[in-house]
């Protein structure tokens, strides 16, 4: 029952630190609750892939004679589209199980807590508790929809996004509380399936964390879909009908009440570092989340932790890093690792947002850059100037770049437009190699491509634009 590392969470920051802990030589265990692959793979990340697959197919068979091409009119089966997202979720958890096999990772079921330090104890589902050892132990509990007082999930009236997951018929109207990455997915998911959606947002913009023009032209975009919008507006209490709900919502200019079949609060995560034993062991934590150094050691030397459960962005891809990061930096300090890793650029980490259009950004807002005291080239080109985007019936959107206008430096990119989540790379590996805007124009980027919208944009920043 003693192992070298134990890892508490099996998501994309905990099964990642198993598989390198055991690549390097250390006999692992990965403790987990529920299922392999965690809140990413069964209910998050994966899962809400699938649902917006199906929406964007629907889509383009309704728009079917934009392409030249009849359809029949197309007809939502809701049960069968949760159930392919579900097949997709158990696809991806069975693989994380071959995984762990494939790299001799004993999986052990249950509540994994800390008892002492070094010891972890796990509870299973009978109630049965097992003691083991472990020289080092990795915390990944990860995170749990946050609630707000006033909006309490009952997975009834008011749900969140495991309920919005899975629900077994779907709603005619839908109030979305929170207007971040989760709340503008299921926003654009269920307007296309011909729900009612009003977002209902805190702030004065949808999207708040991305580069204001992002902002605009994402409300823009829902607007002209359907999607009702409330920016500064508040949901403060919600009352249960025979037939829905009702929601009182404060606004700039007073309050309303809106109806609805169902709420989704979208307000965001907590991490889950409750029942886990932090303070039988003094474990320092701040703001709800644990506190680490650099290499995700907490102040009790031999404990861990990493993902949504630390300071930094509750990423899965932040979390898998951070995995390696940690594992790493102990296999170094055990000779067992070459060289001591490179720590984590956290301004240098991508967004991702899988609404249609999607969202992707890295780096500085332009707001933040000037705030920074950087003087900055700005440099936006629009899907609708895209030879590809254009063939592709795509041309919502567009790129914008943010340059250093004194030595070039590459300070952040911001695109809204189709699968520009996987264009927003570039700019991620550039700024890692603190490349400037000349070495960028100088490599040849292929045409016909979405990606090429990179290069005219840097070309519009610089007053060098060809296609525009």
């Amino acid at each position: 029952m003693a192992y070298d590392v134990i890892v508490i969470g099996s998501g994309p920051g905990g099964y990642v630190a198993a598989i390198r802990a055991s690549q390097l030589g250390f006999k692992t265990a990965i403790v987990e609750r529920e299922n392999l692959g965690g809140i990413c793979l069964n209910w998050g990340c994966i899962p809400t892939k699938a649902l917006l697959k199906s929406a964007q197919v629907l889509e383009y068979m309704q728009h079917s004679k934009d392409y030249g091409i009849t359809v029949a009119d197309a007809q939502v089966d809701f049960p069968a589209v949760i159930k392919r997202s579900r097949g997709v979720a158990d696809k991806m958890s069975r693989g994380v199980q071959f995984l762990m096999k494939k790299n001799k990772i004993d999986v052990i079921m249950g509540n994994g807590k800390l008892k002492a330090k070094g010891q972890v104890e796990v509870t299973d589902k009978d109630g049965k508790a097992t003691v083991y050892d472990a020289k080092h132990i990795i915390l990944a509990t990860g995170a749990r929809a946050r609630e707000l007082p006033n909006l309490k999930i009952d997975g009834k009236n008011v749900i969140g996004y495991r309920e919005a997951l899975a629900l077994p018929t779907q709603p005619k109207s839908m109030i979305v509380v929170g207007s971040g990455a989760i709340g503008v997915e299921f926003a654009y998911f269920y307007s296309t399936l011909g729900t009612k959606v009003t977002i209902v947002e805190f702030m004065p913009r949808i999207v708040p964390v991305e580069d204001e023009d992002i902002s605009k032209e994402l409300e823009k975009i829902y607007k002209k879909k359907g999607i009702e919008i409330m920016t500064n507006s508040s949901v403060e209490a919600v009352e249960a009908t025979g037939n829905g709900v009702k929601a009182k919502v404060k606004t700039a200019t007073g309050e309303i009440t809106l109806e609805a079949d169902v709420v989704l609060s979208a307000v965001g995560i907590a991490a889950n570092i409750e029942n886990i034993g932090l303070e039988q062991l003094g474990i320092k934590t701040d703001k709800g989340r644990v506190v680490v150094d650099q290499y995700y050691q907490t102040n009790v030397p031999g404990i861990y932790a990493i993902g949504d459960m630390v300071p930094g962005q509750a990423l899965a891809h932040v979390a898998s890093k951070e995995a390696i990061v940690c594992v790493e930096a102990l296999a170094y300090n055990e000779k067992k690792y070459a060289h001591k890793p490179a720590t984590i650029d956290y301004m240098n980490i991508p967004g991702c947002t899988y609404c249609a259009p999607e969202v992707a950004s890295v780096g500085y807002t332009e707001k933040a850059a000037r705030e920074a005291g950087y003087e900055v080239k700005v440099g936006k080109f629009p899907f609708s100037a895209s030879g590809k985007a254009t063939a592709a019936g795509a041309t919502d959107g567009f790129v914008k770049v943010i340059f250093d206008a004194k030595y070039g430096e590459w300070l952040g990119t911001h695109m809204i437009g189709a699968n520009v989540t996987e264009i927003i790379a570039e700019t991620v590996v550039a700024r890692k190699l603190e490349t400037t805007y000349q070495e960028v124009l100088d490599s040849i980027h292929p045409h016909p491509t979405m990606s090429e919208s990179v290069k005219d944009a840097i070309e519009v920043a610089y007053g060098e634009a060809i296609h525009l």
